[in-house]
């Protein structure tokens, strides 16, 4: 792709975000949803291959979709209230509206395309769509929250929880496992948005957080199968020893960063009584801890023979930019603030 049309795209995704960020407008918001998806399609074309096309197109319709829903219930609202202001949507429009929000996420049941429009675009790609494209539904989601149904979040909640765990165990793609991986956090995120958006959005930045530095890791190490993932360790041991804590930590497990938004949302969940949706949390994540093991323990324990012959040094230097170092690190060590954000 031309470099100068590239950055066009990439401003344009910038403008649309913004937009839908700092509007209190409906029809303002939906413009910049729609800004951002049309900036993203030719940047995912960018590889011509009939499976870029064929994500590409998937993308295309399932945001035509939930756009076309979304607009439809923000005409209801209009025409109903007289006005296009995001903080008051009428009771009866919400659902609907929420719903749409949450198929652009990629929420379950609503989340069939996400995988499979991740599988075909490059990791670069795949970075954008898993971090920055989420950015702007999450938002509108976090401004409807105080009207939005408490059951219909935690119901979807759980649900993208038990899909990302049971989605993701038998992938051996690492794009795939990367988007069950986002359905599952979104799913925590969601429960809890009801009850206490700040957490939401909390949780939601450390998973941006998580991602981006996973989808890093795997740029620098050139892998998208599990079976490349595998050979790392001798192209480069420190990033791939990296990554393999940042596999922990997307798992949740102490004392990473993952850990902290699963222990507080489960706290408060536990504070609101909700001890049954906090337990059936905690049973369905075991399914996605269990496919995190098992990439740890592929990229670890089934090293190939490395030894050779040579006395020179044959493994190339590949030093990590320094946007992939700060994410690696905020991605592993954050996991003190837990008191300061407990007291706030």
């Amino acid at each position: 792709m031309n470099p100068l049309a590239l950055v066009m795209f990439l401003i344009s995704l910038a403008i649309g975000t913004t937009t839908t960020m700092s509007s209190h407008h409906w029809l303002l918001a939906w413009i910049g949803l729609e800004i951002n998806t049309l900036a993203l399609l030719p940047i995912m074309m960018k590889t011509p291959h009939p499976r870029a096309i064929e994500a590409t197109t998937k993308y295309f319709l399932t945001q035509a979709t939930a756009s076309a829903l979304m607009l439809f219930s923000c005409l209801i609202n209009a025409l109903q209230t007289g006005e296009w202001n995001i903080n008051n949507p009428p009771n009866l429009m919400t659902n609907p509206l929420s719903l749409a929000i949450m198929m652009k996420l990629g929420l379950a049941p609503l989340h069939f395309w996400l995988p499979e429009v991740l599988q075909g675009t490059p990791l670069s790609t795949g970075l954008i769509l898993s971090t920055w494209q989420k950015i702007p539904p999450m938002i509108l989601l976090l401004q409807i929250s105080p009207d939005i149904n408490l059951s219909l979040t935690v119901i979807m909640g759980l649900t993208s929880i038990l899909i990302g765990g049971w989605g993701g165990i038998g992938q051996t793609q690492l794009r795939k496992i990367m988007a069950f991986s986002s359905i599952g956090h979104l799913g925590w995120i969601i429960l809890i948005l009801k009850l206490n958006p700040q957490l939401s959005l909390f949780s939601f930045i450390l998973y941006i957080i998580m991602t981006t530095a996973m989808f890093l890791s795997l740029i620098m190490l050139s892998t998208t199968k599990m079976s490349q993932i595998s050979i790392s360790w001798t192209k480069n041991p420190a990033m791939t020893t990296t990554a393999l804590l940042i596999l922990l930590s997307l798992a949740g497990l102490p004392p990473l960063t993952g850990f902290q938004p699963k222990l507080l949302i489960i706290l408060e969940l536990v504070k609101q009584n909700m001890v049954i949706s906090a337990t059936l949390t905690m049973l369905t994540s075991l399914l996605a801890l269990f496919f995190y093991l098992r990439l740890t323990y592929v990229v670890t324990l089934t090293l190939s023979p490395n030894t050779h012959n040579s006395t020179t040094t044959w493994r190339t230097s590949m030093k990590p930019p320094l946007a992939s170092a700060i994410a690696n690190t905020m991605a592993l060590t954050l996991l003190p603030l837990t008191p300061a954000i407990l007291l706030t």
